[in-house]
């Protein structure tokens, strides 16, 4: 029913997901975290084709982020492999939608199986252009900023940029998501109200939707509730109601 309550027309053109709660799922059924993230590929697989139908431009997802590398060394070996094998089973369902594939963060940190397999399902999807899905891996947003900063302190230094020069438009230019536009509607799912060094400058004017929801519950239903949380809201930008 929520469903054909939504209104096409102003669906958010970007939107980002903290995906979290796997390991209070597994904990409470009584397994390894591990499990958890395991299940939690289905979360996504429903995210990504949604957001697809639904005619969503740009999907983030905050997959594995800079501080989580400080995790017990099986849980973050096996996130790589998870990472690997799903990118395998899934190239399917982004050629099948029309999905291209992208990714920010410290990439290099990343295992060199990972790194390929990413590289190619990359190339795979490179000229689809119905949605972009993009995974924030090894991924922190103040060590984004910082490179932001090295950047264009560089660019200045070189005499290819002045100072008074520098604005909005020349930090967006030299992030890691330059390639995209701000978000609209940021997902935390588990209960937890917090960004957690997530898009920090990207989502400036974003409209933050929390569920408690764990990540490897997370369906279609709930992805549609929150598309109709966001649609309720007025956007104003710093305007007031009359002015828009």
């Amino acid at each position: 029913m929520a469903e054909q309550l939504l209104d096409k027309k102003r669906i958010p053109e970007h939107v980002a997901v903290i995906m979290d709660g796997n390991g209070r799922w597994a904990k409470k059924q009584g397994l390894m975290r591990v499990r958890g993230h395991e299940k939690g590929a289905k979360a996504v697989r429903q995210t990504v084709t949604t957001c697809a139908e639904h005619g969503v431009k740009h999907l983030t997802l905050y997959a594995f982020s800079t501080e989580n590398w400080k995790r017990p060394k099986l849980e973050v070996d096996t996130l790589m492999k998870l990472l690997v094998s799903s990118l395998k089973k899934e190239l399917p369902t982004l050629q099948k939608n029309n999905i291209s594939l992208r990714a920010v963060g410290a990439l290099d940190l990343l295992p060199s199986v990972a790194q390929k397999e990413l590289k190619e399902v990359i190339e795979a999807t490179k000229d689809n252009n119905h949605m972009n899905l993009t995974l924030a891996l090894s991924y922190g947003s103040r060590e984004e900023l910082i490179s932001v900063i090295k950047n264009i302190a560089g660019q200045v230094k070189e005499g290819s940029l002045e100072l008074d020069q520098i604005d909005a438009e020349v930090i967006n230019k030299n992030l890691y998501t330059n390639f995209m536009p701000d978000v609209d509607l940021l997902i935390r799912t588990s209960g937890e109200k917090r960004i957690s060094n997530f898009l920090l400058w990207q989502i400036a004017y974003a409209e933050l939707y929390f569920t408690e929801v764990l990540w490897p519950d997370f369906r279609k239903e709930h992805l549609i509730e929150a598309f109709c949380n966001y649609q309720d809201r007025e956007r104003r930008f710093g305007k007031t109601s009359e002015q828009l």
